[in-house]
C-alpha cells in the first residue's frame, strides 16, 4: 500500500479523526500525526492554554505553520484540527500534497463525543449544540469543497471506518481494483 498517496483527516470535532488515523495508519505502516497533537508537543501547553495566551489567532498561526510542515512529508497519515479548513493555505496545502478524506459527523453525535472534553476551548464558553452548529454551517462547505472522499462516521465503530477508506482510497487510486 506504499503507492498511496498521504492522507489528510479533515472534519470537525469528534468526527474521530485522532482514533481513525492512528487505526488507518497502522492498517497501512504508515506514519501518524495529529497536528493539534503536534503543536501541544512542540510548545509544551495545551490547545485551550494556547487559546487563552494567544487566542484563536494565535492558535491558527501555528496550526498553518505545523499542516504546512506534515503535508511536506511522505507516505503519511494526518489528522488536523476541525477549524484548519478555515485557512486557504491550509486548504490548498492539504489538497496539492495529498488526498483529503472528510469524516462526516452530525452535530448530535458530536455533542455526545464532546459532552464531557473540557480540552475544546472553541465549545466553554455558551450553549455547546449552539456553537456546534454555527461551526457546521460555516465549516461543512469548506469541508466538502477540499475532500476528496466523504465518509461518515456516526453510528460506525473506528475499523469499519478505517476498510472503507482503505477500499475507497484504493479504488482512486487503481480504479480496477476490486478489493472489497
Amino acid at each position: 500500500m506504499q503507492d498511496l498517496p498521504n492522507l489528510f483527516l479533515i472534519g470537525p470535532m469528534g468526527a474521530g479523526k485522532s482514533t481513525i488515523g492512528r487505526l488507518l495508519a497502522a492498517e497501512l505502516s504508515r506514519d501518524f500525526f495529529d497536528s493539534d497533537h503536534e503543536i501541544q508537543g512542540r510548545c509544551g501547553a495545551d490547545i485551550p492554554w494556547i487559546f487563552e495566551i494567544e487566542g484563536e489567532a494565535g492558535f491558527r498561526e501555528r496550526e498553518e505553520a505545523m499542516i504546512d510542515e506534515l503535508t511536506q512529508r511522505h507516505g503519511v497519515v494526518v489528522a488536523t484540527g476541525g477549524g484548519a479548513v478555515m485557512r486557504e493555505s491550509n486548504r490548498r496545502a492539504l489538497r496539492e500534497r495529498g488526498t483529503v478524506i472528510y469524516l462526516y459527523t452530525t452535530v448530535e453525535q458530536q455533542l455526545r463525543r464532546t459532552a464531557k472534553d473540557r480540552n475544546r476551548p472553541l465549545l466553554q464558553n455558551g450553549n455547546p449544540e449552539e456553537i456546534l452548529r454555527g461551526m457546521f454551517a460555516k465549516r461543512d462547505p469548506l469541508y466538502r469543497a477540499t475532500a476528496d472522499l466523504i465518509v461518515r462516521t456516526d453510528r460506525r465503530g473506528p475499523r469499519s471506518v478505517v476498510s472503507e477508506i482503505v477500499r475507497r482510497v484504493t479504488r482512486l487510486v487503481d480504479p480496477l481494483q476490486c478489493k472489497a
